[in-house]
């Protein structure tokens, strides 16, 4: 991952890299200073599903490593969501969803 880019959240690390292949593909690093075995799997499990929804809308060849941090541990699958959805926006990936959509625009920029 060191020819890649990164981006951190309060909860996440998310890094990225665009490869050769033609596959998607995503993975996840839950280290124990996220909790014990049981809290681990529970992030993980939330965080692959939270992908999942996203792979989609990723570009080809693109791979994802999700680093999850300690405060995770605590953190509801919406709030893992919205910091994915941060990294991935802050990432520039195409597609990366947001919670509401954007108001239409004039061509000077306003909200319209």
């Amino acid at each position: 991952m060191r020819g890649g880019v990164r981006a951190g959240r309060r909860r996440l690390v998310l890094h990225a890299l665009a490869e050769s292949g033609e596959r998607k593909k995503a993975g996840f690093v839950v280290s124990k200073a996220v909790g014990n075995s049981v809290v681990r799997h529970r992030v993980s499990r939330r965080l692959r599903h939270l992908v999942a929804d996203r792979l989609g809308t990723l570009p080809d060849s693109c791979a994802l490593v999700v680093r999850a941090l300690p405060p995770a541990a605590g953190a509801s699958s919406a709030e893992l969501g919205s910091d994915l959805d941060a990294a991935l926006r802050r990432l520039k990936l195409a597609g990366a969803t947001s919670a509401a959509p954007e108001a239409p625009r004039d061509s000077n920029g306003r909200t319209v």
